[in-house]
């Protein structure tokens, strides 16, 4: 279907006013067509707004879908360009390769610095959307892969405009608006061709500015009922918020579900607690990215915390306090930028750090725990703090291990619960602005108590707080950046919440003494192995200590230094060295192993003792340790004879056994110590070559990972080329469907040649000269069996084709039938000839109306 392109009427503009119409920025990819198409389809032509259409392109592939698009509504499509003025009731697309923003009413064109897998073209649009409009921004995120838009969408609510997405469901790709449903609770959540009509019975239920004498008349009292829902089901007060801030948002929510009233509002969060749910999403406003207004973190890093931290003692632990943290963007960047400082101070202290994050939000606490963030912080954070501070995973990015283990996050009510004291660093941003004046008072007074001497406290740049700040002194008041100077008063401080104060427990002292059943097989068992077994141990398989048995201080002693309960250093001298070689032994079977007569060192003596050592198989709760008991014997001494000759020999005996002995233990002691200096060698080696390949690897990681991002770009890319080409196919099959219908419309039998004469197409008709078939399509039309008595249609097709002179003459049939067969070139689009075109119109009846009326004529003529 043709429609024609409509210009904005004046009038439009006009009723709108110059700038004060909503721009809605649509953020599409891959499969996002036919969602485009069924939103315009359903939207009005005449509804007052501007959409910006921003997709993935091609940068090489010529963009047809202004094209495409215009099919589906009667507003103006346009391909936007530099420096165009939005006007209301139009529709601008993206061009390919560029990234498109808007300021005072006008788009300007850039040309996008990143690589293609890199780019965030709705996230770039939408935030820059939401500083032109304000409340009057509407970002609608529809089919496609990545995550694109979701940090645009959270820039726009927080503006307090219009989030809307589609249903993950519905969406051919669900990648995007899945994203986005992680980042921001939208406003309206539908199909593609239900998000018009929803977006328009929104806008109708926008909030309106009431005087404080007309909100206290009309709706005060509804407004502290749903308070009162919300602390009983949440056990949050919201009783010290701005009204202004719960008014706004109540009246989203009301818009949401087109309810008029507020009374009927109240009334469905009594009937349904989800919403209650929701509400208190809504009012915890949880926008925040890395890095967030980037003059703050300058000044932090460059002047304010370097000589703070370079006067720190040594060992001293820096503490600072996120609340209000949301999902932990800013608690991680206060963390990088800390350890940056660190890095860089030149009286370098060993120093450590603890952040605590906080936030009211559970679900916010626990995605700032996992520390994986979206790719689009590639926005907000350098290439170098990527590269150091983050670890690309599957289109996402892990905080390193370095900064997650510098922070901890607790949900946490800074109104109520308990603080964190003795801190050295305290940054509460953007959260006061939404807090009556009484409320910031004490949170200030809390935040003055909490801070050391000295301690920094940086608040949101928007937060105007006037003569609040008693016991601060500005470092930078247009950054909001301010020092503790003086401690507020004890009477300020008993304000607090008493729950501050978590009530003591009590405990009851009159408990009644439980009786136990004593084990006579327990007891017997206790005292046989404290009284009568050998001394025992059991150990892993490293040679740690798990449980000793028995009295070992003749066999084990306490190694100096700091305390270490492994066998092979606790073991005496004479055991150390026997000890490592038959613990090898003992590892590789389930069998006992025995050491015989070994000399132990003990405090000014010796003594000997049989080792027996056995890795144990059941049960399977210890399988595996080994357990090692200790025997005391005598030394083999042989009995006195009166023959001392005999005794000497035995001596002698003795000695030379001895000998052979320790020479054995030398030389086993020996081979030991240079299998394991060849093996300390190859580990070495090894090592260095695991390092090596590591650092390949994480090269070649890197190399893979900016390949699949440019991969999925070139894939989204490719699905939206597809989805254009594939409507061209339709619209090609179409017109060839309606070029059949029209020349068998006109009911002349039309027959289609190439140069070699061979039947290209032909009309319905034909069939009743020639003898056809579809299968008869590519063979030489001289071929075939005809009804005409026309012998030479060949040499007049061939001439035709020589002198492109059209040639008609009237042939009859063998059935008496006349056709007047008109043969002539076949001119293509671009005026080349490419065939013959043969045109068979039946004029029987001509024929014999033309013979009675000269038959008649003759008769006539005889009369006469």
């Amino acid at each position: 279907m043709n429609i024609k392109k409509q210009k904005p009427r004046e009038s439009d503009v006009k009723k709108t006013g110059k700038n004060e119409f909503p721009i809605v920025g649509i953020g599409a990819s891959a499969g996002g067509l036919e969602a485009l198409e069924q939103f315009f389809s359903n939207m009005p032509g005449n509804n007052g707004m501007a959409f910006v259409v921003i997709q993935h392109l091609d940068p090489t592939h010529v963009g047809i879908l202004p094209e495409l698009l215009q099919r589906s509504t009667s507003m103006l499509v346009a391909q936007a360009t530099d420096r165009l003025r939005v006007k209301p009731n139009c529709v601008y697309v993206i061009p390919p390769n560029k990234n498109i923003s808007i300021l005072n009413g006008v788009l300007h064109l850039f040309e996008p610095v990143e690589s293609r897998g890199l780019r965030l073209p709705i996230d770039f649009f939408f935030r820059s959307l939401a500083l032109e409009k304000q409340n009057q921004s509407i970002g609608i995120v529809l089919s496609g892969m990545g995550s694109d838009g979701s940090s645009g969408l959270m820039a726009i609510k927080e503006k307090h405009g219009i989030a809307i997405v589609q249903e993950p469901d519905t969406a051919k790709f669900d990648g995007m608006p899945t994203s986005a449903m992680e980042a921001i609770v939208p406003d309206i959540l539908a199909p593609a061709n239900e998000m018009a009509a929803k977006l328009i019975a929104f806008s109708r239920y926008q909030p309106t500015a009431l005087s404080d004498q007309d909100f206290e008349k009309k709706y005060k009292g509804n407004l502290e009922k749903i308070i009162i829902l919300l602390r009983e089901h949440t056990g949050h007060d919201f009783s010290m918020y701005k009204k202004t801030t719960l008014f706004r948002r109540i009246e989203r929510r009301k818009g949401v579900h087109q309810i008029a009233k507020i009374q009927s509002y109240v009334r469905f969060l009594q009937e349904n607690p989800i919403e209650i749910e929701l509400l208190f999403k809504e009012l915890l406003i949880g926008v925040t990215n890395f890095f967030r207004d980037t003059n703050v973190w300058e000044k932090l890093k460059n002047e304010v915390l370097p000589p703070i931290i370079g006067a720190l003692p040594e060992g001293y632990c820096f503490r600072a306090w996120i609340p209000a943290c949301s999902t932990g963007e800013e608690a991680y960047s206060m963390a990088i930028v800390l350890k940056e400082v660190y890095e860089n101070v030149e009286n370098r202290n060993r120093l450590s750090f603890q952040l605590f994050a906080t936030d009211l939000d559970q679900d916010a606490i626990e995605k700032a725990r996992t520390g994986v963030f979206s790719s689009n912080i590639e926005s907000y954070v350098s290439k170098e703090r990527l590269q150091r501070f983050f670890t690309a995973e599957n289109n996402t990015y892990r905080i390193s291990s370095s900064i997650r283990e510098m922070i901890v996050f607790a949900p946490q009510n800074a109104i109520k619960d308990p603080p964190f004291t003795k801190l050295n660093l305290l940054s509460c941003r953007n959260m006061l602005i939404y807090m009556e004046p009484t409320l910031q008072k004490k949170l200030l007074t809390l935040f003055n108590y909490s801070l050391t001497p000295g301690g920094i406290l940086v608040l949101g740049t928007a937060e105007t707080i006037g003569n609040l700040m008693d016991g601060f002194s500005e470092i930078d008041s247009k950054l909001k950046i301010y020092q503790h100077a003086a401690p507020v008063s004890s009477s300020e401080q008993s304000n607090f919440p008493s729950s501050f104060y978590r009530p003591a427990t009590v405990t009851n002292h009159h408990k009644m003494p439980i009786k136990t059943v004593e084990n006579i097989q327990s007891l017997a068992d206790t005292i046989l192995l404290q009284r009568f077994a050998p001394a025992s141990i059991l150990v892993n398989e490293k040679g740690d200590i798990v449980y000793i048995t028995g009295r070992t201080g003749n066999y084990l002693e306490p190694a100096a230094g700091k305390a270490n309960w492994n066998v092979f250093a606790m073991a005496r001298e004479g055991l150390r060295h026997e000890l490592p070689g038959a613990f090898r032994k003992v590892l590789q079977n389930f069998d006992p192993f025995m050491l015989r007569q070994i000399k132990i060192g003990t405090n000014g003596g010796s003594k000997y003792v049989d080792v027996t050592m056995q890795r144990i198989e059941t049960p399977s709760a210890i399988k595996g340790m080994i357990f090692i008991v200790f025997n005391d014997v005598e030394p083999t001494v042989e009995a006195s004879s009166p023959d001392k000759s005999v005794a000497k020999t035995i001596s002698n005996s003795r000695q030379q056994e001895l000998e052979l002995e320790l020479q054995h233990t030398i030389e086993e002691l020996k081979s030991t110590r240079e299998e394991m200096q060849t093996s300390q060698e190859e580990l070495k080696s090894t090592n260095e070559e695991l390092q090596s390949t590591n650092e390949e690897l994480q090269s070649t990681n890197e190399e893979l990972t900016t390949s699949k991002e440019e991969m999925q770009s070139m894939n989204e890319e490719l699905q939206t080329v597809n989805n254009e080409l594939q409507c061209k196919i339709n619209d090609l099959l179409q017109t060839n469907s309606d070029m059949k219908n029209l020349l068998n419309s006109t009911e002349i039998a039309t027959l289609f040649l190439n140069k070699d004469l061979n039947i290209r197409r032909f009309t319905d008709k034909v069939i009743q000269i020639f003898k056809l078939r579809d299968s008869d399509i590519g063979r030489p039309f001289t071929d075939l069996v005809s009804d005409l008595i026309y012998p030479e249609i060949e040499n007049d097709a061939r001439q035709v084709l020589k002198t492109l002179s059209s040639i008609e003459s009237a042939i009859a049939t063998k059935d008496g039938r006349w056709y007047s067969v008109r043969i002539m070139p076949y001119r293509t689009y671009d005026d080349r000839i490419d065939g013959l075109v043969i045109t068979f119109t039946d004029m029987t009846t001509t024929k014999k109306l033309e013979s009675q009326l000269k038959t008649a004529n003759e008769l006539l003529k005889n009369k006469n």
